[in-house]
């Protein structure tokens, strides 16, 4: 279901267009995973399920120089003063992490808690044989995993920042993962399966109220300004672990000492 890889990059590098992003403009909604409070401050709601990602920032230090440079885009997002002031809720920057694979969430992780029991214990089972399989199978790596920033990229409840791979080999070994977690039939039987292509992202913030008298041209210009300066001059992005993590909502991803990860370097 995956892209190849020549098809991934063309993609990206059409949806971080001006265009593009005028286009998705027109189009964003309210985010359902943040309402208001009682005094109307947003908060998080629930949205619980499971995820395998690379270990966000408050674990991460690798990657510090690239989040902390995502820190400051965000601040750069809530400067758009000719915006409504509710228009987007960011992300706490220590949560901020590169979703390998989705696996569920939401409706479908309460059906399957509640038709199996032992639903999460043979999910992390899975997953860590899958993890102990592929790293048998996996090549040595002769470099690491590294991915470029493509650019800000407008989705229909969120704004965020996507990337790209160095060469194909960086993309290959992130795909090759996602075909052994998707493909595996103890995987599926428990309910999971492949929604999505595979767009490398970070998410920066969920859209909160969208005011009917937004400028959206105005906004998908300066997004497109904004575009234009994130890319210059961007640190790379290294990928060095996948881990299975749990989250009850948007703002935080947690593990177990003892729940699978795969390191990319071993």
């Amino acid at each position: 279901m995956d892209d190849k890889y020549q098809t991934y990059l063309n993609r990206l590098a059409r949806m971080t267009l001006p265009e593009a992003c005028k286009t998705q403009i027109q189009h964003i909604q309210e985010s359902s995973k943040f309402q208001p409070n009682s005094e109307g401050v947003r908060q998080a709601e629930p949205f619980p399920g499971y995820t395998v990602i690379t270990p966000p920032w408050e674990e991460e230090t690798d990657n510090s120089t690239f989040y902390a440079r995502l820190q400051g885009y965000q601040q750069e997002l809530l400067q758009l003063k000719r915006v409504n002031s509710d228009w987007i809720v960011l992300v706490p920057p220590a949560s901020f992490h590169l979703t390998l694979a989705d696996l569920i969430w939401d409706s479908a992780y309460h059906d399957a808690c509640e038709k199996n029991p032992q639903f999460e214990e043979q999910l992390r089972s899975c997953v860590a044989q899958i993890f102990e399989q592929y790293q048998q199978s996996m090549q040595r790596q002769t470099h690491p995993i590294r991915w470029l920033l493509q650019g800000l990229v407008v989705m229909p409840r969120a704004v965020g920042v996507c990337l790209v791979p160095q060469d194909e080999a960086c993309y290959e070994q992130i795909v090759n993962l996602r075909r052994a977690i998707y493909q595996n039939s103890n995987l599926m039987a428990l309910g999971i399966e492949q929604h999505y292509h595979f767009t490398a992202h970070v998410t920066l913030g969920y859209f909160g109220e969208i005011s009917p008298s937004l400028d959206r041209d105005r906004l998908a210009t300066m997004f497109s300004e904004l575009n234009q300066q994130w890319t210059e001059n961007s640190p790379e992005f290294t990928i060095h672990r996948a881990e299975l993590r749990k989250f009850d909502d948007m703002t935080r991803y947690y593990r177990q000492p003892d729940w699978p990860s795969l390191d990319f370097s071993a």
